[in-house]
């Protein structure tokens, strides 16, 4: 396993100035952002702001508070955009699965572009039909609650469901646009906007608490010192690599001897990146919410309140079932991004071998062994960052969520970012001198 710190010093800083696209790019991924942070503090109709607060203040230090700053605070003051991106996460989720069971979406899948559109359609459809049952539970949920909705009734409960589905609809729309017309991954993007805006909060009130007594002031410099350890060690897991050997045969073209290089076939340690912590949380953390919410007052029926306990921050329960969709979607979505079979017929096709490894399914059965050892460290790797965090604040009863999965969001789309930006640097750069070349072959 080799490390590789993602970082490039022959980068001119000044090209910045030159790279108008780059810029283009940036400017727009920034407008997006703020235009998102300010549809949160959008309230939905109906809702009485301070009830609202004070039902919330009881449940923001457990699941709640988590789900609440995924969403950059909107769930807290209930916004048009309290559902955040969520359901259309967990759509793709379902599509996915679908499509590794459905012969019919798997064909569609191997169609090219267009099927990849029919795919991304169903997608929507889905969105829209998981945003509208989650909308009608917060609905649900708030009516429950004493005082928090002002008129409760039908008429409330549609205006919420479509407001929140509009809202969610708005994001993944907005999402796709950062995609394909700015820089990074526009879905990665908006929860990483929510979490570093809950950031600074939460930071402030980590403080006052210590400033109050309620927390000892070693506590909070060891909560300081987890979190930059917790950063390193990401970063650092984020880089590794294990590099596979890859060796190509000397060939004869024209009256030279071309070939007879080795080459290295590059395997992140962590191949599946964050999107196992967020699928896990967003297929968790929507109904604990909204069991959360409904069983806020205390007068639920008994299962609700029982469940609501065995659910809250750091129970066995919930970490038991957080760790094994951590796991599961580690596995599962490595086993959608890298298939062995595919690389090593691509290896052959084109003359390349693992030294000590005959060609064909015994390179795939290769392959996919030392991917599974990965991912099984990959996926170790996720759920302790993930679940220890969550393990020493509860222990501390801290009422608020700075835990790993937070971390892990904010390092993994940071660095990614940050590695597109310098593609698009790259790019331009190349540009540059492939248009000097043409000149001077010109003159």
């Amino acid at each position: 396993m080799a490390t590789n710190s993602g970082t490039q010093a022959g980068f001119d800083l000044s090209a910045f100035a030159k790279a108008n696209e780059l810029k283009k790019r940036l400017l727009f991924t920034i407008g997006a952002l703020i235009i998102y942070r300010l549809g949160t503090f959008i309230p939905l109709p109906g809702i009485d702001p301070v009830a609202l607060a004070d039902v919330f203040s009881r449940q923001s230090s457990g699941i709640l508070g988590m789900f609440d700053m995924f969403s950059g605070g909107a769930l807290g003051r209930m916004t048009i955009f309290a559902l955040n991106i969520m359901p259309y996460i967990t759509a793709s989720i379902i599509m996915q699965l679908m499509t590794a069971i459905i012969p019919t979406l798997e064909q569609l899948k191997k169609d090219g572009e267009a099927g990849r559109k029919t795919i991304n359609q169903y997608t929507r459809y889905l969105t829209v039909i998981l945003a509208s049952v989650q909308g009608y539970g917060i609905a649900m949920a708030l009516e429950s609650s004493t005082g928090v909705v002002e008129d409760p009734g039908f008429f409330f409960r549609i205006t919420a469901v479509v407001t929140l589905v509009g809202g969610t609809l708005f994001l993944m729309w907005l999402g796709e646009q950062v995609t394909s017309r700015g820089v990074g991954n526009g879905i990665s993007l908006i929860i990483f906007a929510g979490i570093i805006a809950e950031i600074p909060t939460a930071l402030i009130g980590m403080l006052e608490l210590g400033r109050t007594g309620a927390l000892s002031g070693l506590v909070i410099v060891g909560i300081l010192i987890l979190v930059v350890a917790v950063i390193a060690f990401i970063v650092f897991i984020e880089r590794s690599l294990r590099k596979i050997l890859i060796q190509y045969p000397k060939r004869q073209q024209g009256g030279k001897m071309m070939g007879g290089q080795a080459q290295h076939l590059p395997l992140k340690l962590n191949v599946a990146g964050v999107i196992p912590p967020i699928f896990a949380s967003s297929l968790l953390l929507m109904p604990v919410s909204i069991i959360n919410l409904s069983g806020s007052q205390g007068n639920g029926p008994d299962w609700l309140l029982t469940l609501n306990s065995l659910l809250g921050r750091g129970q066995p329960l919930y970490l038991a079932i957080y760790v094994s969709m951590i796991v599961f979607f580690a596995f599962f979505y490595t086993a959608i991004v890298f298939n062995p079979a595919d690389t090593a017929e691509n290896l052959r096709r084109n003359g390349g071998y693992i030294p000590g490894i005959r060609p064909g399914k015994p390179t795939a059965d290769y392959l996919d062994f030392i991917l599974t050892r990965l991912t099984v460290i990959g996926a170790a790797y996720l759920a302790a960052v993930c679940i220890l965090p969550e393990i020493l604040i509860s222990q501390y009863s801290i009422p608020f969520y700075l835990g790993g999965t937070s971390l892990l969001i904010v390092v993994t789309v940071s660095l990614d970012t940050v590695s597109q930006i310098q593609s698009h640097l790259l790019a331009h750069q190349y540009e540059g001198l492939i248009k000097k070349a043409q000149i001077r072959g010109r003159r």
